[in-house]
């Protein structure tokens, strides 16, 4: 991927990166201790020191896409890792996919360097199901937890961007670009 935005390939008006939340996203923070574990844990997982280590590439490569030599959008979960990270700072916008036309929930951080904010509809707004006083959409239980059960996909399926999110990334940045 390095060699390919930062090689002779050209120079790049817009990168819009989606970089694997895997280490960077607060869902699994038990991991990055030395244990013991509240739950068992697979034997491909990283724990301890080893994630850690992970989480400090992942950073490192968080860092190196906001200093790319163009416009850049980095989307990754909301709250992650990256907003206490030195040299890192909290997204400048977070969105959420039923703001812009699709039925669930996903907190996203966009860290932006030279793009406008995302402007949203509020035509396009979906109204989730009210449970207890709350909101809750397609992609969630009543109590709010994701619908997806473990798997060998599910990191898959939940890191998918939305739709609405992505059409308005092409329509509102691809105009911004230089």
């Amino acid at each position: 991927m390095w060699d390919v935005l930062t090689g002779t390939m050209g120079f790049w008006d817009l990168v819009i990166a989606h970089p694997s939340c895997t280490y960077l996203t607060v869902s699994a923070a038990w991991a990055f201790g030395d244990g013991p574990y509240h739950q068992r844990v697979k034997p491909d997982t990283l724990v301890g020191k080893a994630r850690r280590a992970a989480r400090s590439d992942a950073l490192a490569g968080f860092r190196r896409l906001l200093a790319l030599p163009c416009c850049v959008a980095v989307e990754n979960p909301a709250p992650s890792f990256v907003s206490r990270a030195p040299g890192l700072r909290p997204p400048d916008q977070t969105v959420q996919p039923f703001e812009f036309g699709d039925d669930a929930s996903k907190r996203t951080g966009l860290w932006l360097k030279g793009l406008p904010l995302l402007t949203t509809d509020p035509a396009q707004r979906v109204a989730g199901r009210i449970v207890g006083g709350r909101e809750r959409w397609a992609n969630q239980t009543d109590s709010g937890q994701n619908r997806l059960t473990p798997g060998p996909d599910r990191w898959k399926l939940r890191s998918k961007t939305y739709p609405g999110i992505a059409t308005a990334m092409a329509e509102q940045w691809g105009l911004t670009a230089p």
